[in-house]
């Protein structure tokens, strides 16, 4: 078992507030988490539903009996996204009784979840995110394995690679042939499956609506309909860039990065560290990967952008903290990473206090009083993490 740096604020969410909800990809640890809370706590009637069960979704055809009677235990609600009708519900009972730690909901679909509590939970709800495994959960720091295989928790944990790579597979077929089909989404697996496959080609590129379409055979708008599913689900992330008046022709278009980077090698084919090192995705995949991992790792009120400018300045990551700093990242796949003149120019057009060169090294390797070049654990240790207060 592998302790999540959730856990702690959890508690804490469930000790003050009546109802909590936990988002995410599918097979990030949300229900083990949620038990883990549960047993903490103390909760030893802990009532735990799952909506994808025929018979727990039979449990609540009175569910205003049903969750009445199980008044004062904690209820935990697996899938909730499947029944929004439960949501004015749960509102209501809410309502009645203010008391902490009554529901405990996770769902797997943030814009589902999100839309349909809004408004009636608004007030009585925290949100948290579950993402994959992240380096300060892995025990050792074995940063190598983790960018390799990715973060879900049964693919980081298998006993070879081999094993690991086979269960990404799976889990994408699931996720393609039944997950999205039970949200009411109508798109064949195997179109949304060479979406992905392009989006894995495509990591850390500026999206481009007109180019993806066309290398798939599909219109623009429905390729922006398939990246939004994935952003939705969690699959995909969009850096959005940086703007301000700071006299300069701006790139206006996101970065895209599928999240996960061991997905991103199983779409590719990539088994084995030997693979990833030789194969032409590796500097965009470990981009992906460290961006993933340091926005993961922001204290809560953190912003993060990219940066670029026609004229070539060009920041991988732009960190603005709730009083206004900035930082900047640069990530290079090197052992002796050197910057180019853009870098320092987007330090001046931005007005960055630090900057960092993140590379999959061991030193710290300082260039001047305000740059470093450091490895990826080591940032992620500087950027002083916090425990979650919810999003």
């Amino acid at each position: 078992m592998i302790d999540r740096t959730l856990l702690e604020s959890l508690r804490l969410a469930v000790a003050q507030v009546p109802v909590v909800a936990l988002l995410g990809s599918r097979q990030t640890g949300k229900t083990t988490l949620a038990k883990e809370v549960a047993l903490s706590l103390g909760r030893e009637r802990t009532i735990y539903l799952d909506l994808e069960l025929d018979s727990d979704r039979a449990a609540l055809r009175q569910p205003e009996l049903f969750l009445e009677r199980h008044r004062g235990e904690l209820v935990v609600i697996d899938e909730i996204q499947r029944q929004p009708d439960l949501f004015p519900l749960i509102r209501a009972l809410v309502d009645r009784d203010r008391r902490p730690g009554r529901f405990l909901l996770l769902g797997s679909a943030s814009p589902t979840l999100i839309r349909h509590s809004a408004d009636s939970l608004a007030g009585r709800v925290r949100y948290y995110e579950v993402p994959p495994f992240t380096i300060p959960e892995i025990p050792g720091a074995d940063w190598q394995k983790l960018w390799l295989r990715g973060g879900y928790p049964e693919s980081y944990l298998a006993q070879t690679d081999a094993e690991s790579f086979r269960w990404r597979l799976d889990f994408l077929a699931t996720f393609l042939e039944r997950d999205i089909p039970m949200l009411g989404v109508r798109i064949p697996a195997a179109q949304l499956r060479r979406s992905l496959v392009m989006l894995a080609h495509w990591q850390g590129q500026l999206w481009n609506a007109s180019q993806f379409s066309l290398n798939l055979g599909i219109t623009a708008p429905t390729a922006k309909h398939y990246l939004d599913l994935m952003t939705d689900t969690y699959l995909c992330r969009m850096v959005e860039p940086f703007f301000e008046n700071v006299g300069k022709r701006l790139v206006k278009s996101p970065k895209v990065y599928l999240r996960d980077s061991g997905l991103v090698h199983a779409l590719l084919g990539i088994q084995t560290w030997d693979q990833l090192i030789s194969h032409p995705i590796v500097g965009h995949s470990w981009e992906g990967f460290a961006c993933e991992t340091i926005i993961r790792s922001l204290p809560v009120g953190w912003q993060n952008f990219f940066y670029r400018t026609s004229a070539g300045s060009e920041m991988d990551l732009v960190l603005i903290s709730p009083t206004g700093e900035r930082l900047g990242v640069e990530i290079k796949f090197s052992q002796n990473p050197t910057v180019t003149k853009g870098f320092y120019l987007s330090t001046q057009d931005l007005k960055t206090t630090t900057q960092y060169i993140v590379y999959p090294g061991d030193r710290v390797i300082p260039l001047n009083a305000t740059t470093e070049i450091v490895p990826l654990e080591v940032l992620v240790k500087q950027l002083a993490l916090q425990p979650r207060q919810g999003l």
